[in-house]
């Protein structure tokens, strides 16, 4: 089993280990944006938050989920969700997904600094030897997000998953443990241009 890292910081954003207490925070960055109305996407709605948090929690408890509150780091305020999941310890290898930002927070480089911190304790502490990424095949923004991040996209498993009557066709990215320095050098470049 890897271990929770706990929090992640870096200069624009904090990850936070998932707990209720950011129930109301996350109500308020779902409703940036009225996310859960994106067909192509399985974001909680607010009234059904708490329940989310419980699912995610108890994944959590079960092992094949560690979930984070992002959290802006100059001013505390609630950006999102993100995860690591469908964890295979003895590989090791992770996915990094079921992941959303508020609306006003996309674009703001928070998501590619919360990646970076992520992708480096998945390959430079669990020693992974791939970190996965999936989306819906009509989220464009979603995979030109994750193409920007330097995952290389591996295939689509169609038909592969039956969101509530939709048979959705998965896209699946991959970085590979021998990508990591270059993805890493160039979002490190992508956040210093960002910062300076």
């Amino acid at each position: 089993m890897l271990t929770h890292p706990g929090t992640l910081s870096g200069d624009l954003v904090r990850l936070e280990p998932l707990s209720h207490e950011h129930h109301d925070g996350l109500v308020e960055a779902v409703r940036d944006g009225e996310l859960w109305n994106l067909w192509y996407t399985m974001v909680a709605r607010p009234e059904a938050m708490r329940q989310e948090i419980d699912r995610r929690l108890a994944l959590q408890e079960d092992g094949s989920m560690i979930p984070f509150t992002s959290v802006r780091a100059d001013t505390g305020e609630v950006l999102g969700m993100t995860t690591f999941m469908n964890i295979e310890a003895t590989v090791p290898r992770v996915e990094i997904g079921s992941t959303w930002n508020r609306l006003s927070a996309q674009g703001s480089g928070t998501n590619a600094e919360a990646k970076l911190m992520m992708l480096g304790h998945a390959f430079d502490v669990w020693g992974c030897i791939a970190v996965e990424f999936r989306t819906d095949y009509y989220n464009q923004q979603s995979r030109q997000a994750i193409a920007r991040l330097g995952a290389r996209q591996d295939g689509i498993l169609r038909s592969h998953r039956n969101d509530g009557g939709y048979l959705r066709d998965t896209v699946v990215f991959s970085i590979v443990q021998q990508e990591w320095s270059g993805v890493k050098k160039g979002l490190e470049l992508r956040l210093a241009k960002r910062r300076g």
